[in-house]
Formats: structure tokens, C-alpha cells, sequence
């Protein structure tokens, strides 16, 4: 935990259209400052993503009206106000330097951030899940990071102080971002010193080792991105961030693109104002790694035969998948399909696993005809029985997919109708 002592640096007061007076605090002996507004018993803090600052949340504070929450704001090491901060600028600073603030508050929080900013989010969130009641992520990058191979990673490497570079990035990732809000960040984003700019684009884009198994944080989780972001995708948020939550709520604002806070303010406040409403009144007990849920998946694959399958399939269960043409209906059809399947494997291990509400999502890995290595991601859906009656499959790469399917048609002739599988001329 971090021990903190506030400074008020009531000089610093400034008078707000809607929410009176803005009160300036330090966390002392460091150069951490937060802005707070309003007053309530939860404080709502926001964090800002990669080359943004503090007040690129202005707007949507400023449509928000929940009773019973403050608003705070800071800038990160290296941002806005703290371009002359030393580092490190990792994620770890960043998470201590929000932490501090958190703890300085000494009162329930929801965190929400966008971009870059909700790995700090979430690693705070999951160091203080006794403390903190809901997490909101925006354009959320995986906590795994984004993987952008290192000859797309450059451009971002090389915007350090680049003006011009910026306003196209912002442009390209963006549908209606105000012109004077782009003028305001192109500001701020070359004020940040180059060597800060390479660091925080490592941050996003190589992220923290937590990101590859559950999310830390078990409480109540809002995604929301910009329906033509073209950096955070829809296929992004479904695969890599909402899998990892346990009750996840997602949203897209519609002609929004990656600053969808900034391009449609009073949308993203309306989807926050709501999510606060059904909020617990007491946060998530523990923060401990979640234990894996028994899914009777992993059992199935390890005794290889139709009676541990049947075990866990519905009677009207659908199966589909990356092998398949057209989906195999039927527990009798599934389990001898699936049976067939973990016989083809020489090797298979589920490497993550996540649950939302009745889904389970399985990353697996395994290798087959002669050490060919092929992963996959398999989506479990149960019934109100507890019995699974849907599994969508995933697999790659394509090649590999090809020759499994062959392979599953040969070996189930006379037992599920060829044209379920593909052929290969």
C-alpha cells in the first residue's frame, strides 16, 4: 500500500460550469496532483489514455449528474501537467501514482479510463478490489497488450514532438472529433518528450503478464468503444478484454471513433450514469487469481471417449466450428464429433479461461500430425440445466484447420454425413 499525505493547494481552486468549485490536492512529497469536483461518499476517477492529460474528460464530466459521487482527475507521469516528471513510465509507476490517489481519497472508487489508461485502471482496480465498486473501460486496450508487430509499432514510436504525425493519427482514428478538442490534444501530445512517447507506447503495446489469464478484479466491469474505432475493435474487445471479466456490460456509441469521450460526451456519460445506478453498495472480497470454473470440458478431452462428452453435453446441443461446414446438431452427432476430435490431438492445453454470465471461454494450444501446432479458442455455453448446449470453436491458422477437418471426415465416415466437413481439392 502506498502511505500518502494530502497538500491543498487551495490556490489552485477553479469555478466550473456545473460543478462549482474544482479542488486541487497533492499526494505529498511527489509532483501526483488530482482536480476533484462535487462532493459524495464514491469518487469516480478518471484516467486518460496515450497522449491525452487530466481534462480530456472535461465534456463528459460535465453531462454527468449521479448523486452521491465526486469527480477526480489526474494527469500521469510524463502527461499533461507532468512532462517534467522522472521515471520509469511503465505501467507499475502508473498503477503506484493512481493507487496513491485512491488511497489519498480514503473512499470507495469506481475507476474509469480510456485506451492506454485502462491497463492502469484495471491493475489498480485489482490491487484494490476491497476498495474499488465498478470499473469502466473505454476503448480498452487487452491488458495483454495490443501485439502490434514492430514495423506497425513504429509509426506510434515516432510521434514524439511530431504535430502533423499526430493530428493524422487522431484524424484516422477518429469520425467526429471536435476541431478545436484536436487542435487542444495535438497541443498536449507533443509536449510529451519523445523518449516518454516510446515508453508508453511499450506500455500499450507489449502490456502486463496479468493480462493473459481472468482479470484480478471480479467486480462489475462497463466496455464501451466507438462503433468505427478502427484501432480497438469490436473482434478485439469480444476476444481479448470482455472474455477475462466475470459479469462484463458492453456498449458502442455509434459515429464515434477511439475518443468516443470526446466525440460523444453526453452518449459515453448516459452509459456511465447508468452503470453507477446498479452498482453494489460493497465491493468484490477478494482480489486473489480466480480459481478455474469446472466446465467438464477439460475432463471430456482427457478420457477421449463419447460417455465423458455425453456427460456434458444437452440433448439439443450445437456444435461449430473453424473444421466445420456447416454445424453438427445432436448430443449423439457432437459427442462422436468431439470424441473423434481429442483423439486427432497428440497434445492439448487450455493456457486461459474466463466466464461471463453462461458463457465459458477455453484458449487452448495443441499439436497434432506430427508435432503441426495449432490454438484455438473454444466459447462453452450452458443452459439453465448447467449442461453445455452450445460450443463455438475457433482455430488456426487456416491450414492446420483444413487438414483437421479431412481428417475428421475421413475418420467419422458413416457416422455424421460428410457434408459437414470441408474438402480439400
Amino acid at each position: 500500500m502506498v502511505a500518502v499525505r494530502l497538500h491543498d493547494e487551495r490556490r489552485g481552486q477553479v469555478m466550473t460550469a456545473t460543478r462549482g468549485f474544482a479542488r486541487t490536492e497533492r499526494v505529498a512529497d511527489s509532483d501526483i496532483r488530482f482536480k476533484r469536483r462535487g462532493t459524495g461518499d464514491t469518487a469516480l476517477v478518471f484516467v486518460h489514455g496515450f497522449l491525452d492529460d487530466q481534462y480530456v474528460w472535461d465534456a463528459v464530466i460535465d453531462a454527468m449528474a449521479v448523486p452521491g459521487f465526486e469527480y477526480v482527475q489526474l494527469d500521469l507521469a510524463g502527461s499533461g501537467d507532468r512532462t517534467a516528471s522522472t521515471g520509469p513510465f511503465d505501467l507499475n509507476r502508473f498503477a503506484h501514482d493512481v493507487s496513491a490517489v485512491v488511497e489519498a481519497l480514503d473512499k470507495p472508487v469506481v475507476l474509469a479510463a480510456q485506451s492506454m489508461g485502462t491497463l492502469v485502471a484495471e491493475l489498480v482496480a485489482a490491487d484494490h478490489a476491497e476498495n474499488t465498486r465498478g470499473l469502466v473501460l473505454l476503448s480498452p486496450v487487452p491488458l495483454a497488450g495490443a501485439g502490434l508487430p514492430a514495423g506497425d509499432v513504429q509509426q506510434f514510436r515516432s510521434m514524439g514532438g511530431q504535430a502533423e504525425l499526430q493530428r493524422a493519427v487522431r484524424r484516422q482514428l477518429s469520425v467526429s472529433l471536435p476541431e478545436a478538442e484536436l487542435d487542444r490534444l495535438v497541443v498536449v501530445g507533443t509536449r510529451i518528450p519523445a523518449e516518454v512517447v516510446r515508453d508508453l507506447v511499450k506500455c500499450w503495446n507489449e502490456g502486463d503478464p496479468r493480462g493473459r489469464e481472468a482479470s484480478w478484479y471480479r467486480g462489475p466491469v462497463l466496455v464501451g468503444r466507438g462503433a468505427e474505432d478502427g484501432f480497438v475493435t469490436d473482434e478485439m474487445v469480444t476476444a481479448h478484454v470482455l472474455p477475462r471479466f466475470e459479469w462484463p456490460e458492453s456498449f458502442a456509441v455509434q459515429e464515434a471513433g477511439h475518443w468516443a469521450h470526446v466525440e460523444a460526451p453526453a452518449t459515453v456519460a448516459a452509459h456511465i450514469e447508468a452503470f453507477l445506478t446498479t452498482l453494489p453498495q460493497e465491493a468484490p472480497e477478494s482480489s486473489d487469481p480466480p480459481e478455474k470454473a469446472d466446465s467438464g470440458w477439460r475432463g471430456a478431452f482427457a478420457g477421449k471417449t463419447p460417455e465423458d462428452f455425453a456427460a456434458a453435453f444437452a440433448e439439443d446441443i450445437v456444435l461449430e466450428a473453424s473444421v466445420l461446414a456447416i454445424p453438427v446438431k445432436g448430443r449423439d452427432q457432437v459427442k462422436a464429433t468431439m470424441t473423434q476430435a481429442s483423439r486427432i490431438y497428440e497434445s492439448l492445453e487450455f493456457v486461459r479461461e474466463a466466464t461471463a454470465g453462461t458463457r465459458t471461454y477455453l484458449e487452448w494450444e495443441a499439436t497434432a500430425f506430427g508435432g503441426l501446432q495449432i490454438f484455438g479458442v473454444t466459447v462453452l455455453t450452458k443452459g439453465a440445466d448447467g449442461r453445455i448446449n452450445h460450443v463455438a470453436i475457433h482455430h488456426r491458422p487456416l491450414g492446420a484447420a483444413l487438414r483437421f477437418s479431412v481428417e475428421m471426415r475421413e475418420r467419422l465416415h458413416g457416422t455424421v454425413d460428410p457434408s459437414h466437413f470441408h474438402t480439400v481439392d
